[in-house]
């Protein structure tokens, strides 16, 4: 990839990142059962998922997708569960980590332990920290995690597959008439 592709994709990144906070942050801003810190929490969640998306050949990025998708949907719904019936605590959030990974393997999906890891272990320290009403946090997690997906693989796609493209096509006899030394 040369510089101007590396600008526009540097562009692109940072302007879906803003796109899918400024979107989850505000949207959830009109929710009354939400706090501040947890508008700001989901709009973190569509940031990282943004980025972990955006790619720079499209094949990356449905992987990615596949990925984020399989690991964090599943660690999600653990955390869910387990914050239902219990309070965030290490040793929770070590037995979440154990089991994610468990089934994970078990469903031959061992690459993708390190983003159910990851996942379990914010959602649990983000649960500790506002102690009321826990089991919220996996769901603002799953929905601003799917708004960012979203968001990160139009943009991944746009860029790669429309802009760069664009790039990288031969002008036509007509657009570089003229432009020639001496023709």
């Amino acid at each position: 990839m040369n510089a101007r592709g590396a600008v526009l994709q540097s562009v692109t990144l940072a302007l879906a990142c803003l796109a899918s906070y400024s979107l989850v942050r505000y949207a959830s801003a009109h929710l009354d059962s939400l706090s501040h810190a947890d508008d700001l929490v989901g709009g973190l969640w569509a940031v990282i998922a943004t980025a972990f998306v955006f790619r720079t050949s499209e094949g990356e990025s449905i992987t990615a997708v596949k990925t984020r998708v399989a690991a964090t949907g599943l660690s999600f719904a653990l955390c869910f569960v387990f914050l239902l019936f219990l309070p965030s605590h290490p040793w929770g959030m070590a037995l979440m980590i154990a089991v994610s990974t468990l089934l994970l393997i078990a469903l031959g999906q061992s690459g993708d332990v390190g983003v159910s890891a990851i996942t379990i272990g914010a959602v649990m320290v983000i649960a500790a920290l506002g102690p009321h009403e826990p089991w919220k946090q996996p769901l603002i997690g799953a929905v601003a995690t799917a708004v960012g997906i979203a968001i990160g693989f139009a943009a991944s796609w746009f860029a790669n597959v429309k802009l760069l493209n664009g790039l990288r096509r031969e002008p036509s006899v007509t657009e570089t008439r003229g432009l020639r030394y001496g023709g």
